[in-house]
This record gives C-alpha cells, sequence and structure tokens, in this order.
C-alpha cells in the first residue's frame, strides 16, 4: 500500500497524518485521502481538480509529470510526498 505524506506547512491548518491508500493512482491515491478529509482537497486542487501551481507532488522520489489528471502510477510501496511552496517577500 502507498503512504502519503503531508508537508509540515499543510498539518499546521489541517488534521493531516501520514496516510496509508490502496492506490494505482496519483488520482486515486488523493481521491481516497479527500473522502476523510474534505477540506485538504481545498488546499491541493483548484476549481478545475488539477493540483495548485504552488503544490508539488513526488512520488518514490520523483516529481509527478500530469498535474492536470494526476495519473501518474504508484507502486504497491510507493512514497507520495505533497509539498506546499511557499510564497511572500
Amino acid at each position: 500500500m502507498a503512504t502519503i505524506n503531508f508537508t509540515s506547512h499543510l498539518q499546521r491548518y489541517l488534521d493531516c497524518p501520514p496516510l496509508t491508500v490502496s492506490a494505482a493512482t496519483v488520482h486515486e491515491a488523493l481521491s481516497e485521502a479527500f473522502a476523510g478529509n474534505v477540506r485538504l482537497a481545498g488546499y491541493i486542487l483548484d476549481d478545475q481538480q488539477r493540483l495548485r501551481k504552488n503544490v508539488v507532488i513526488f512520488v518514490d522520489g520523483q516529481q509527478i509529470q500530469d498535474r492536470r489528471h494526476l495519473s501518474d502510477r504508484l507502486g504497491p510501496n510507493s512514497e507520495i510526498y505533497i509539498l506546499q511552496a511557499l510564497s511572500g517577500g
């Protein structure tokens, strides 16, 4: 089963500890995570259900390629890291 890890920045605002999911794609993994935490979706996806510009996802150390459909494949023991870029000046 894949594990989703959320940046500590997100954990300051939401209850999103690491989560183990049974999924074949990033989209499926996120859908499972959002089912248990509806507010989390608003931090990660925009109104078109695409990955927000300031969010990046890594699977097994590689940045995902499909930011629109989130179709990147997962292995049976994949590690997913969801990071939110910080901005400001």
